[in-house]
């Protein structure tokens, strides 16, 4: 039997033990909750599931490329909650290296008993590859979420200096509080208006 079909014939288990692994990353009395798959009461437990889930499937369905459409979407959706809370990048994306620990434990013997080690090895490099996108999915999820938070200050900073009177016209400076360069056409615009007054 090939790898593919024994990866597919214990894919429920394997799913469910790769599911624990990456709630193993979370506090213990999180970890029964984040179990539940609800997408209303548990959003993060279910985009953890879900994703676990599309992730396996992905990575047997396309055994080319690792950085398909379908493991990347499927990667980015959990990325993205391991990118808000403020997990640190190893921890973030070391679950997809549990999926290797996981397959050992359920087809150790069989891989060995089909000599199916080519296979193996093939699959091992493509968990691999998803490890290192995952790392890039994380580090992009946390530049935008920097970005939005230094926006958010800038902005905060300002409207308090606007209510303490202590603000001045950016409009005859290069840029606005978001650090935007104001139009050419604006700024002529208002000369005009002036021009028409006198």
């Amino acid at each position: 039997m090939s790898l593919k079909n024994l990866l597919l014939q214990k894919r429920s288990r394997i799913v469910k033990k790769w599911r624990d692994v990456i709630l193993q990353t979370y506090h213990e009395q999180s970890q029964g909750f984040l179990k539940k798959k609800d997408s209303f009461g548990n959003p993060v437990g279910c985009t953890i599931s879900e994703g676990i889930e599309s992730l396996y499937d992905a990575l047997l369905e396309d055994s080319e490329d690792s950085g398909s459409d379908k493991i990347s979407e499927a990667l980015d959706s959990i990325m993205k909650v391991r990118a808000i809370q403020d997990f640190s990048p190893s921890r973030a994306v070391g679950f997809v290296f549990g999926l290797k620990k996981v397959i050992r434990e359920e087809l150790g013997n069989e891989i060995l008993q089909n000599g199916s080690h080519e296979e193996w090895a093939a699959f091992d490099a493509r968990i691999d590859g998803l490890g290192l996108l995952g790392f890039d999915i994380y580090a992009n999820c946390r530049q935008k979420i920097s970005d939005i938070r230094v926006n958010e200050v800038r902005t905060r900073s300002y409207r308090l200096l606007q209510m303490a009177g202590l603000s001045y016209d950016l409009s005859e400076h290069e840029g606005d509080p978001n650090g935007e360069k104001k139009e050419d056409g604006a700024s002529n615009g208002q000369h005009n208006m002036e021009a028409r007054e006198h």
